[in-house]
């Protein structure tokens, strides 16, 4: 006779629901630190052969995140990405098929703050990605220097996230079989910087690196716009010029990250913290654009595939910011 357990409660849920948030937030602003603590910590331990072995298998694994990472599907699909899916909410909605015979190159916009939808609808299965594009295993860049973190790396790969080098690009895009989603945050690092509720730039205007990417190995391009990322937090007023951006700026510069001084609601509190609002995001991916491949692509090439895509990604935004609550005067405006 099968157990019927009693749904949890209400409060109960939203608790677990902020817990998992909590826990996604502080992996990106300090889980680095207390890995690097940890590995460093155990040396001066009675098990300082821990770290001794990790550093050896470190070494021998180090070209793992540029050849397509390492996923673990019990990660992806642990409880915890539900719990933070339904925070905000989260959902990811289909507009086209993808054929799993084929390899596709996803740009991503906006990044936001934290870039909560790309990580939750690419690097979990918490959105169903599996289900809406059965035969397509989603890879997720991000910056290199994060892949450079003992246990950290691994915590990264498990997802499926893959670091952020042409290497590490052409690894998945080039193989044979197909089937493979390479998502990239065009925006970056940098756009986050610009990241706040009602923002509607993006900063693609001279981003053309993916779209060389695309052409070089024939794959097609995917436009793909997550409403509402850039509601989730507030951010302390750096307009270009100012001194808090031009500090930003410079720490980008000699870091690889930016450092946007951003602020939402607290864990028991809803005036002042860092864990994010409670907003939808929808995350919408369009149809793919067909890309004719050239080895070395000229100039007006590149640009010329670049304007398509440029005019597909509005195209989607039109058709879908209604839905969304963007205003019918309000349009992308690109940087």
């Amino acid at each position: 006779k099968m157990v019927e357990f009693a749904p949890l409660s209400v409060p109960l849920q939203r608790r677990l629901q902020t817990a998992s948030v909590v826990q996604w937030v502080f992996s990106f602003l300090a889980l680095a630190q207390c890995c690097i603590a940890v590995f460093i910590a155990l040396f001066f331990t009675r098990f300082w052969l821990v770290s001794a072995l990790y550093a050896a298998w470190w070494f021998l694994d180090r070209e793992k995140p540029s050849k397509g990472g390492r996923r673990i599907h019990a990660i992806r699909n642990s409880v915890v990405w539900r719990y933070m899916r339904d925070y905000f909410p989260i959902t990811l909605v289909k507009t086209a098929e993808l054929d799993p015979r084929q390899n596709y190159l996803i740009g991503f916009h906006p990044h936001g703050v934290l870039a909560a939808g790309a990580f939750l609808n690419f690097c979990t299965e918490a959105s169903g990605f599996s289900t809406l594009f059965p035969g397509i295993t989603p890879h997720l860049m991000m910056l290199t220097l994060w892949f450079r973190v003992p246990f950290f790396r691994d915590y990264l790969m498990s997802g499926g996230l893959v670091s952020s080098d042409k290497e590490s690009a052409s690894y998945v895009l080039q193989r044979p079989e197909g089937g493979n989603v390479l998502a990239i945050i065009v925006g970056g690092a940098q756009e986050a910087l610009d990241a706040r509720p009602g923002s509607c730039t993006l900063l693609l205007k001279n981003r053309k690196g993916f779209v060389r990417l695309a052409i070089e190995h024939g794959t097609p391009l995917v436009p793909a716009f997550s409403f509402g990322e850039n509601d989730l937090f507030e951010q302390v007023k750096n307009p270009k010029g100012s001194w808090l951006r031009q500090l930003q700026h410079r720490l980008q510069q000699i870091m690889g990250i930016s450092l946007p001084l951003f602020h939402a609601r607290g864990i028991f509190q809803y005036s002042f913290g860092l864990v994010p609002y409670r907003r939808p995001i929808c995350t919408v991916v369009g149809k793919p654009i067909p890309v004719q491949r050239k080895h070395r692509p000229s100039k007006e090439e590149v640009d010329q595939v670049h304007q398509k895509y440029l005019n597909e990604l509005c195209k989607l935004f039109e058709e879908h910011k209604a839905k969304y609550n963007i205003p019918e005067d309000r349009h992308l405006e690109f940087i």
